[in-house]
């Protein structure tokens, strides 16, 4: 038996499901364990590219257990169109490989039309939320004033919460933020449809995968965005409503941390961030872009155009250290293929001192600046390539640089989006 944790090392978007389909050949169950539909996971099956916000990539494998965790929350309308579209495609055929946590919280109406207004109002400060009520659905379940699923599909429950929180956004909606306020009927009505169709999903997910964990069946958890999105752990402010980091799957499903045997992080083969913050190695120039066409840098969630950097070895040893990776996934190696040269951030200076960590403080991280060493590139395609041996030269040694600048092991090295364009160098479930 093995429970395998897969989150993403560095700002998000560095090809989690693509390791984590790859993965869930071996587990039994898959779990996502916080975020929301903020997220998205772009997988190549054969010649079909999948798409999903909510549903863990393991939907894609007939006979797996698809779970969403208590961490979660959820938009039921992108849930549902979700399954509506894999339907569609001939998957998911079976309604009982999907289970949503009885516990999770709900995004409602008014968390959306909070989320967009409050950007509005940020001017040159704005977070780069997504504005789908991702953070002030975190913000009621922490307020101990959200509305979870269970309360949802109880009728009575469902319209007193509703009435109550309507009473403060609709005065937050006026008086603050001169956005229009929303009638009770009008959520109270199209919720209560979507209660209907979520009852059939609703379980006690911890206590199943307890269960699942006491039978020694495999689980793998599948985190969203990345490490340095975490609210406790993050680029703060610059950064998401949930726990990214490994204690997430925990405390997002309700599953002992004494029953994670590996932490595998997923990092780029070099640096991309959505929205605002500190990004020390970002490219502004022609290299950055050739580096986001090469590698198609756009939101799988929101279409923006992603921010593209060298690769910043401080950040994964971050990383590394407050998830205690076990091991490393290098994605998209393939496109650094046509690079003259190929440079790594080692570390970082900041008003002529020398620095080795992320600073705490934003001002400061703002004004780092990054220490490069530069490696020659290989210049050849490698998108068939097999085996890490047989990779070029050049390849090998900039992996093998970049293991040794981040103090942890290598365990799979991707070349292409396809499943098949993929190196394993040792499996976490042990087969």
């Amino acid at each position: 038996m093995a429970n395998v944790v897969v989150i993403g090392a560095q700002w998000g978007d560095e090809g989690k499901g693509k390791v984590v389909d790859i993965y869930t050949e071996h587990a039994d169950n898959v779990v996502r364990y916080q975020g929301g539909n903020n997220a998205g996971h772009t997988l190549v099956v054969g010649d079909e590219k999948v798409v999903l916000h909510l549903i863990p990539s393991g939907i894609l494998h007939e006979g797996k257990r698809c779970i969403i965790g208590n961490g979660v929350v959820l938009d039921p309308e992108v849930f549902i169109r979700e399954i509506t579209n894999l339907k569609a495609k001939g998957r998911m055929k079976d309604d009982s490989v999907l289970c949503l946590s009885e516990g999770l919280h709900i995004i409602m109406p008014y968390h959306k039309r909070i989320d967009i207004a409050r950007e509005a109002r940020s001017g040159d400060k704005k977070i780069g939320t997504t504005g789908r009520g991702i953070g002030p659905a975190y913000e009621d379940k922490i307020g101990r004033r959200g509305i979870r699923l269970c309360d949802l599909i109880d009728r009575e429950i469902f319209e007193r919460k509703l009435r109550e929180a309507l009473e403060e956004k609709n005065f937050l909606l006026e008086k603050f933020l001169n956005d229009k306020p929303f009638t009770f009927e009008e959520i109270f009505n199209e919720y209560n449809g979507y209660a209907e169709i979520l009852r059939k999903y609703v379980a006690d997910t911890s206590l199943m995968l307890h269960h699942e964990i006491k039978n020694g069946r495999n689980i793998l958890f599948e985190g969203a965005q990345g490490t340095l999105l975490d609210v406790d752990h993050g680029t703060y402010p610059f950064v998401t409503s949930s726990s990214t980091c490994a204690g997430g799957a925990c405390t997002g499903t309700g599953v002992s941390p004494r029953e994670i045997h590996e932490i595998i992080g997923i990092s780029k083969a070099y640096v991309t961030r959505v929205g605002s913050g500190p990004f020390p190695t970002e490219l502004l120039e022609e290299t950055g872009e050739k580096m986001r066409q090469a590698g198609n840098e756009f939101g799988s969630t929101t279409g923006r155009p992603r921010r593209c950097g060298w690769f910043d070895a401080v950040v994964l040893r971050y990383a590394v250290r407050v998830n205690g990776l076990t091991g490393v996934a290098i994605t998209k190696l393939d496109v650094l293929d046509d690079f003259d040269t190929i440079k790594i951030c080692t570390g970082y200076t900041y008003k002529g001192k020398a620095i080795d960590e992320i600073p705490s403080t934003l001002d400061i991280f703002a004004e780092c600046e990054p220490v490069y060493e530069e490696m020659p590139g290989w210049k050849t395609n490698i998108s068939q390539t097999k085996s890490f041996d047989a990779l070029p030269e050049n390849a090998k040694k900039y992996v093998k640089r970049l293991q040794e600048l981040m103090g942890c092991e290598i365990v799979m090295v991707s070349v292409g989006p396809r499943r098949s364009e993929t190196i394993s160098l040792r499996n976490p479930f042990g087969k």
